[in-house]
């Protein structure tokens, strides 16, 4: 009868521990030659003031990779000892090793291509190689194939342990049996531990406050154009149709800055930036310490609770001090601290295989939140979480809901970001847009423009995006029915800004005072009424806040500068288009189709600094901040009406524009009509000097 010694185990142990050990730092030795940390470069002085923390950073991702080899390594040394309790045969490392990295492999690669053909944009954000070479193995990549695999690196892992078992119990040698049990059950709880999901309660609410509840759902650049309700005729919005049909659509609401901290700033604390102080994405901590008030702080003076729930698009919400009682969103993007803990590219390509799920958003959260990774169900989900524990306290709610379904590189999940592209391209481009992995890439990309890009393919993939957040929509709203919360609920539908796809000189958003980049979806449904109503009337971002306020009875702070648009829903036949007021951001890169006389200023990674070292946020320097806010071009925009101002380094110019017929702002139109220009210009010059 064969026996299996205590030292044979201890051997295959240790050997686990050196493999892993070898492996974890030869990999720390490949990644080290690349950038050490995502996000933008940053002047070397800075870097150097964070030295310790780069290297204590690289480390800790080093050990986390070294604990994944060392599990993977045991399950392959374990696989080998009961084969070779099996077969009656004498330890050999040579053999060991083998199965040590054959465990590795297989369960490596396994998870790799799962997330190729599911989550593709989790590679490509930490892909150091060209595209092309993930797409043959792409196309052998099927859910039939998948499974397949996974169960043939089953049986190569497990079934020599079951057999051990059934032997070790045949020969009665019970305690090597039960000790494989144990280890089996250990891997099991530890696989469902870490993928478990549990589904909110479904049973109805006794949630009947005085008030309404309300309910902000959001995507970071989702155009106004992609809703059917607005004229797109793919039907990639069907829940969102249906809602603005039964609710209100307001078919032109304009943000003051197509930037995310901006707009959302304007947005909940409706205020111009002038006034909110937040003009650009790069926030230092004195700024984030908001001196105006803000909606839900407006909210929870009248007995509401307040929560925000996102992605890495939703930083902002935590970041800044809009006053929610609760908040489930990542650390700070536009941090130094925080990007250094996502490591570099290849150290965090092997950690990413196995972090979307418990233990990545227990252990390694600033992976699992990696800024390019969908995150849509999970956000989904997530929320309606939140939705039942704000039920459950008795009190009226606002949950603002924000993820980052349709922001660049608009790589969605699977089968999203197939639906709409053509079946037969196999560019670079295929799973994402490409080239825009880094900030160092974007400016390039920016500065190349159209000709750099497939473009056809990414607004495919850009409307699959799309789709894929209103399937997250009818969850939610599903889930709002189901409890009965939708009686009393209103719900919002909103973008922090759009995009511009190549219908003018360049793409992004911010930098072109574009229909495309500065209109946004709003639609606001009320349970008892405003039914059926839509608004083609101009009306800007910072006017939700006092409408919310205005239907849930309660009287907007006199210091906001949006105004309700009450009137508007009673009387939708008013045409009296108000003045929408907007700037540009920041522009990262000398973008096509600017004026060659603007206002010039250092690229954007000699205009950042880290004022505090102990918090790491990245900001402007308050040198360049005034130059900045001079340099960018302004708007005032009235019903078919936008004039632009551009400062200059010898004046100023000033072009107009049809709107409806120009969305791109490609046709100046100044010298046909010389009294609109008149007309908006004064208005835009108080706007400015506010």
């Amino acid at each position: 009868m064969c026996s299996v010694q205590l030292s044979f185990f201890k051997k295959a142990v240790i050997l686990s521990l050196v493999v892993s050990c070898v492996l974890g730092f030869l990999l720390l030795a490949k990644a080290s030659t690349d950038q050490l940390y995502t996000g933008p470069h940053v002047k070397e002085e800075i870097l150097q003031r964070f030295f310790w923390y780069a290297v204590f950073s690289l480390f800790r991702l080093t050990l986390w990779a070294i604990g994944l080899f060392f599990l993977f390594s045991v399950i392959g040394s374990i696989t080998y000892l009961c084969f070779s309790y099996l077969f009656c045969l004498k330890y050999n490392l040579l053999i060991n090793i083998i199965f040590i990295l054959a465990s590795i492999s297989a369960i490596s690669f396994s998870e790799f291509a799962n997330q190729l053909f599911y989550i593709p944009s989790s590679i490509l954000m930490s892909f150091n190689y060209s595209v092309y070479r993930l797409i043959p193995i792409w196309e052998l990549i099927n859910p039939f194939r998948l499974k397949l695999l996974y169960i043939l690196v089953g049986i190569f892992l497990f079934l020599p342990v079951l057999m051990s078992i059934c032997k070790g119990i045949i020969k009665r040698n019970y305690s090597y049996a039960v000790s494989l049990v144990t280890y089996l059950l250990g891997l099991f709880v530890l696989f469902i531990w870490s993928h478990w999901t549990s589904q909110p309660p479904q049973r109805r609410f006794l949630n009947r406050p005085e008030n309404y509840n309300i309910l902000m759902i959001g995507s970071d650049t989702l155009r106004a154009d992609r809703l059917g309700v607005n004229g797109n005729s793919l039907d990639l919005t069907p829940t969102i149709d249906t809602l603005a049909k039964k609710g209100v659509n307001f078919e032109a609401c304009i943000v003051p800055i197509a930037r995310t901290a901006p707009s959302l700033t304007s947005l909940l604390t409706s205020t111009w930036p002038q006034k909110n102080g937040i003009r650009f994405n790069f926030i230092s901590d004195e700024q984030a310490a908001l001196k105006v008030i803000s909606l839900p702080k407006v909210l929870k003076k009248h007995g509401y609770v307040t929560a925000a729930v996102g992605d890495w698009a939703a930083t902002d919400l935590a970041k800044l001090s809009f006053g929610f009682d609760y908040t489930s969103v990542p650390e700070d993007q536009w941090n130094l601290k925080y990007l250094l803990k996502q490591g570099p590219k290849d150290l965090r390509l092997f950690l990413t295989l196995f972090t979307h799920n418990n233990f990545g958003k227990t252990f390694l959260p600033e992976l699992y939140y990696l800024a390019g990774i969908p995150l849509t169900e999970e956000i989904g989900l997530k929320s309606r979480h939140m939705l039942a524990k704000l039920a459950s306290l008795g009190k009226p709610f606002m949950l603002n809901i924000f993820m980052a379904s349709t922001h660049g590189p608009f790589g969605s999940k699977w089968p999203y970001y197939r639906k709409y592209t053509n079946p037969d391209y196999r560019g670079s481009s295929l799973f994402a847009m490409s080239g825009v992995s880094s900030p160092e890439e974007i400016v390039k990309a920016q500065e190349a423009g159209q000709r750099n890009f497939d473009v056809e393919q990414i607004i495919n993939l850009y409307n699959g995006a799309v789709r894929s957040f209103d399937d997250e929509v009818s969850r939610i709203l599903n889930y709002l029915h189901a409890t009965g919360l939708d009686n009393n609920t209103i719900v919002v539908i909103y973008s922090d800004h759009g995009v511009d796809l190549f219908e003018g000189p360049t793409w992004g958003q911010g930098n072109i005072l574009s229909d495309y980049s500065y209109r946004i979806p709003m639609i606001v449904y009320h349970p008892a009424k405003y039914h059926g109503v839509k608004i083609n009337t101009t009306i800007s971002s910072i006017d939700l806040a006092p409408t919310l306020l205005d239907m849930v009875g309660i009287k907007p702070p006199e210091i906001w500068d949006g105004n309700s648009t009450i009137s508007l829903l009673l009387d939708s036949s008013h045409k009296s288009d108000r003045i929408a007021f907007a700037e540009t951001g920041i522009w990262i890169a000398n973008v096509p189709g600017l004026p060659n006389k603007r206002i010039p200023y250092p690229k954007i990674f000699d205009l950042l600094e880290v004022k505090n070292t102990k918090s790491g946020t990245l900001s402007i320097k308050q040198d360049y901040a005034e130059i900045i806010i001079h340099a960018k071009a302004k708007m005032a925009r009235q019903g078919k009406w936008e004039l632009v101002y551009f400062p200059l380094i010898d004046g100023e110019e000033y072009s107009l524009y049809n709107i409806t017929i120009d969305p791109a702002l490609r046709h100046d139109i100044s010298g046909d009509y010389p009294y609109i220009v008149n007309k908006l210009r004064s208005p835009i010059i108080n706007w400015m000097a506010r």
